[in-house]
């Protein structure tokens, strides 16, 4: 499943960096299926960084590898 998941976030980059920012895989937990991801660039400080952690990367992965995805961003722990 990791393979798939790093899939989808490259496949997502794209739109990131667009923003000049990024996403950088941090972890991934198969049996708690939790992608840590950090935030990067202008995406670390933006205001709008929890709706496109969720919105944006949760939902395209829960919609393409599995419904029970969560993703967690490691800048606000």
């Amino acid at each position: 499943m990791k393979d798939e998941v790093l899939k989808v976030l490259n496949e997502l980059r794209p739109a990131l960096q667009a923003h000049e920012g990024d996403a950088e895989f941090i972890d991934w937990n198969e049996e708690k299926k939790e992608l840590r991801l950090a935030l990067t660039g202008h995406c670390a400080g933006c205001p709008y960084s929890q709706m496109t952690l969720k919105n944006g990367i949760e939902n395209a992965l829960r919609d393409a590898v599995d419904p029970e995805i969560t993703v967690i961003n490691v800048n606000f722990e």
